[in-house]
């Protein structure tokens, strides 16, 4: 150990251990390091430990280190960092606590028996004292993650929760971890320490690399916190330390940043929650949650199917039904088509039954439901007991139900190229009744149209739904690219940012994967009136937009303008084939022809109308 190589200037190097050729020389020089690093002051500590750090992201499931004392040595160096100032701030040992706890999150997030190890050697407390903010956020970002890791497992998830501060220190952080940030390093970029922009940028430097990576780890901070309370959740014990409206309210709105797409996030500590008993009933008592809940189960992101289950199970609680059903029953009804979402098979049909119970107990006294939620659950429970009448009705008599439909649809366009929109969306409405339920692709039309009648009429919510049951019924799932601008402009209007911006970049990515000439990116170039639109909500729901009102800090620039101007884009209306009988069910009715026989005709007879508003700056319509 104490020999160096012949062109190593330090004695007992620790790059120089570990090019020694005899394994048990090494093993026995690693322990030594190991034992013997956290009592010396010599400079150049640093350098090992990020080679260790480097190591221990590479290769996590490597137990070499562990055996060899590698835990003991990472916690006996934050303690030194904790209590010897004078050695923390010298050379570049203000590094080391921080490459230590990400050392022991590195080689606990895959092994429970490297977890087991590090909680016998002491990690815990040391930890516990980074959470608390002793030295500074980067630090309580990697040890919230430690912290996390050792809470996932059943064997030492006892430790974690035998220090009670755990849990009121990681809902404290994710409450706030966002306006630390932004006050500690984004707000003051004068006053930056000099090893986080280190750090953040590994070499890269600038403001901006410093800022985006700011970002990038704040969401982190907040993710891993809510990965922590979540391990917590899971244990009925806890809720009510957890389930507090201060916390609750704001879960929602905590993505976690889409940096982050394996973290629970808000949602998905929600639907821990939920999947209680205990933690249902805070949950529907809190104001705003549940028309959270409903505005991400019609979203179209990964965690779509984490509010629907949040809802579905408050709705079959007796003890909460009764608060959730109003605002519940409306979300779940324009996502009863959609078959499979993730692990969730035939999820149309489990809303549909579940909306059915709920119904159904209204005769028990177990429920109050409204008039009007409840013409709209028999509403649902009619098409469905249309589409087992339309299996057995003869093909000639669906060809004419289809044919009248596609006549009052026409009827339906005419009216809005003339102007009438309020006309034509009644059209559109005529169209679904008629339309046979089996005829997706049509209805998909239908719907999506109709949204855009209700957009231009100023009716949101109203066009909210439509566009969601377009994009349920599309196959595939989520993909309708109009039905989805649509949506995206509906949720500005209501000032919803968030769900504004994910359905415009959804839209945007399916233009450029469209084979549509209506809808296909010219040029590989994003449409002008949707790179509006989502640079307006990217300020908006810009990660630090409450901490910087709060904190007296300056807008984006580009703050101020429109999202979308007034003038048209280029794209025409869709050119699917009118009849999806025809397409889906071909075995049974055969194929039907387009409407118009040629592009010209189709051009005449439906040249977009010129009409005034912002609203027009979209795909066109769809016949």
């Amino acid at each position: 150990m104490d020999k160096a190589s012949a062109d190593c200037p330090y004695p007992g190097c620790f790059f120089c251990v570990m090019k020694e050729g005899n394994p048990s020389k090494r093993r026995a020089s690693i322990i030594k390091f190991f034992r013997d690093l956290p009592s010396q002051d010599d400079d150049g500590q640093v350098l090992p430990i990020s080679g260790l750090w480097n190591t221990a992201m590479a290769h996590p499931n490597d137990p070499e280190f562990i055996e060899l004392g590698i835990f003991e040595c990472m916690a006996a160096l934050i303690w030194k960092g904790l209590k010897n100032r004078r050695w923390l701030s010298h050379d570049q040992n203000i590094y080391i606590p921080y490459y230590a706890a990400h050392i022991i999150g590195s080689y606990t997030m895959n092994m429970e028996e490297f977890a087991e190890s590090a909680v016998r050697a002491g990690v815990i407390p040391p930890l516990v004292e980074l959470l608390r903010g002793r030295l500074t956020w980067v630090e309580q970002r990697v040890a919230v993650r430690a912290l996390g890791h050792l809470a996932t497992y059943p064997s030492t998830f006892s430790a974690i929760a035998n220090h009670g501060e755990i849990l009121e220190l990681s809902i404290q952080l994710a409450m706030s971890s966002l306006e630390i940030v932004y006050t500690h390093f984004y707000q003051n970029v004068d006053r930056r320490i000099s090893y986080h922009c280190d750090l953040l940028t590994r070499g890269m430097g600038g403001v901006e690399m410093e800022s985006r990576k700011a970002e990038e780890w704040a969401s982190q901070l907040q993710c891993w916190s809510l990965q922590l309370i979540n391990c917590f959740a899971f244990k009925p014990e806890f809720l009510s330390t957890i389930c507090k409206p201060d916390l609750l309210v704001k879960l929602p709105g905590m993505w976690g940043g889409l940096v982050n797409e394996n973290s629970p996030a808000g949602i998905g500590l929600l639907r821990t929650i939920c999947h209680h008993k205990y933690g249902r009933g805070p949950v529907a008592s809190c104001p705003g949650i549940i028309e959270a809940l409903c505005n991400i189960a019609r979203s179209s992101d990964d965690w779509q199917y984490m509010a629907i289950d949040c809802l579905l199970w408050l709705l079959q609680d007796p003890t909460t039904c009764s608060k959730v059903i109003d605002k519940a029953v409306p979300a779940l009804l324009d996502l009863t088509e959609i078959t499979t979402l993730g692990d969730h098979k035939k999820l149309g049909d489990t809303i549909v039954n579940v909306l059915q119970e709920c119904l159904e107990s209204q005769g028990t006294g177990r429920n109050s439901i409204s008039s009007r939620v409840k013409e709209e659950i028999e509403e649902v429970l009619s098409s469905r007991q249309r589409l087992k009448w339309e299996k057995n009705m003869p093909k000639e008599d669906l060809h004419i139900k289809h044919a009248a439909a596609l006549v009052v649809k026409l009827e339906g366009n005419s009216l809005f190229s003339s102007g009438n929109i309020s006309g034509a969306a009644s059209k559109y409405s005529e169209a679904l009744a008629l339309c046979p339920v089996r005829s997706k692709k049509e209805r998909v039309v239908l719907y999506s149209n109709r949204a855009q009648c209700y957009l231009l009429l100023q009716q949101p919510v109203a066009a909210i739904s439509d566009a969601t049951r377009a994009i349920c019924l599309h196959n595939p799932l989520n993909r309708h690219a109009k039905s989805l601008w649509r949506r995206a402009q509906a949720y500005d209007m209501l000032g919803l940012a968030k769900e504004s911006l994910l359905d415009a970049i959804l839209f945007i990515n399916e233009c450029s994967q469209s084979n549509d000439p209506d809808l296909s990116l010219r040029q590989n170039k994003v449409p002008d009136y949707a790179e509006r639109l989502v640079k307006k909500q990217m300020r908006a729901a810009w990660l630090f937009k409450d901490a910087s009102v709060k904190h007296g800090g300056v807008q984006c620039e580009g703050d101020t303008g429109h999202a979308y101007g007034q003038e048209a884009d280029d794209s025409e209306w869709e050119t699917a084939s009118e009849s999806d009988i025809g397409n889906d069910e071909r075995d049974e009715l055969g194929d039907d022809d387009c409407d118009w026989k040629t592009e010209d005709e189709r051009k005449d007879k439906y040249d977009k109308p010129s009409m005034k508003g912002s609203l027009h700056s979209q795909p066109r319509w769809e016949r």
